[in-house]
């Protein structure tokens, strides 16, 4: 795992399809690997089939079965060197709310906000 932008692939999960596209768009022109899901669902089977992800950026709300906060608990059980990223526009999270190294990015955000917080959590290794 490097610790440049080009080598480091993350995850976005997010419902909304033209929130997503954006989020894929600004990370890809941040020089980022992305992969993309539109729920916790999608997200689980790319993790489990494999892929080599090192950021998970989800948003809260979400349908299905788990939302957001319940996926990056899982991801950070199951694959805990899996860096959070947790997003809402809908609640802000505190510290203590987010699992341990996971930051917490409220929306409407700014793309060097969550540039920077991914790399910030990428140093943290």
């Amino acid at each position: 795992m490097g610790n440049s932008s080009s080598e480091t692939t993350v995850l976005i999960v997010e419902d909304e399809i033209f929130i997503r596209m954006i989020g894929v768009d600004m990370l890809e022109d941040s020089g980022f690997r992305v992969l993309e899901a539109k729920n916790a669902d999608e997200a689980l089977e790319i993790l489990k089939n494999g892929a080599d992800v090192e950021v998970l950026f989800t948003d809260i709300r979400m349908p299905g079965k788990m939302d957001g906060l319940e996926l990056a608990e899982f991801v950070h059980t199951r694959w805990p060197g899996i860096k959070l990223l947790i997003t809402s526009g809908h609640c802000r999270l505190s510290a203590d709310e987010v699992p341990d190294g996971g930051r917490f990015v409220a929306k409407p955000y700014k793309l060097e906000t969550v540039v920077e917080q991914i790399r910030k959590a990428l140093i943290e290794r």
